[in-house]
C-alpha cells in the first residue's frame, strides 16, 4: 500500500511546487516587471495618457473623446466638436461600441442626413462641405480626434463666438494636426480636447 501512496505523494508534492513556482514567475514577477517597464519608458500612456488644463486640473484623456456641449446636450458654439458617437448617451467609457449600421441602413442614412444638416446649419455652410466624420460615429465610439478638414470648417463659428481672428483659429487648428503615421499609415488628426485647451489658453 505504501508502494502505491508514495509515488502519488512525490507527483502531488512536484505539482503544487510547479504551481507554486509558475505562479510567482507569470502571476507576480512578469506583472511587476511589465508594469515598471511601462512606468519608466511609456508612463504617460501607462496611466491613462491625461490631459490637464493651465491649473493642472485633469480633464481627461487624450485616447478618449468627449462632448462639449451643455447640460441639455445642445452642443457649446464656442468649442470644437467632436464627431458623433453611439457608445450609450455619447461617449459613455463604459458603453464602447459602434451602431453596427450597415452603409445601407435606413435608420443609418437618415440619421446621417440629419446630421449633415444640422452640422452645416450650425457652422453656417453648404451641406456639401461638411466632411464624412462630421455625420459618421467611429467603430469604438471613443474617438478623440477629427480630421483637419472638419476642424477648419469649424474655425469660422468659433473666431466669431471667441471675437478672435479667423487666421488665428486656423493656424491653431494646424499647429495641433498631427501627420500620418510613420509618414504613410493613417489619415491627419486633430485632438479635440487638447485642441479646444489650446484654444481657452489662447484666449487666457
Amino acid at each position: 500500500m505504501n508502494a502505491l501512496i508514495r509515488p502519488v505523494a512525490r507527483t502531488l508534492v512536484a505539482s503544487v511546487r510547479a504551481m507554486a513556482v509558475l505562479t510567482v514567475l507569470s502571476g507576480i514577477a512578469y506583472t511587476l516587471v511589465i508594469t515598471g517597464i511601462g512606468q519608466v519608458f511609456l508612463g504617460d500612456r501607462a496611466n491613462g495618457s491625461f490631459v490637464e488644463d493651465a491649473t493642472g486640473q485633469v480633464v481627461g484623456s487624450s485616447l478618449i473623446g468627449q462632448s462639449f456641449a451643455d447640460a441639455e446636450g445642445n452642443p457649446l458654439p464656442q468649442y470644437f466638436q467632436p464627431r458623433p458617437s453611439a457608445a450609450g448617451d455619447g461617449y459613455d467609457g463604459g458603453a464602447s461600441s459602434g451602431s453596427n449600421q450597415g452603409p445601407e441602413n435606413e435608420d443609418l442614412v437618415a440619421a446621417i442626413q440629419a446630421r449633415r444638416e444640422q452640422v452645416a446649419e450650425f457652422n453656417g455652410v453648404s451641406p456639401d462641405e461638411v466632411p464624412a466624420d462630421a455625420v459618421t460615429a467611429s467603430a469604438s465610439g471613443l474617438d478623440p480626434d477629427i480630421s483637419p478638414e472638419y476642424a477648419l470648417l469649424q474655425a469660422d463659428r468659433i473666431a466669431r463666438e471667441r471675437s478672435l481672428p479667423v487666421d488665428q483659429v486656423r493656424g491653431l487648428v494646424e499647429s495641433h494636426t498631427q501627420g500620418r503615421v510613420l509618414g504613410f499609415l493613417g489619415e491627419p488628426t486633430v485632438n479635440v480636447l487638447e485642441l479646444n485647451l489650446a484654444l481657452d489658453e489662447l484666449e487666457g
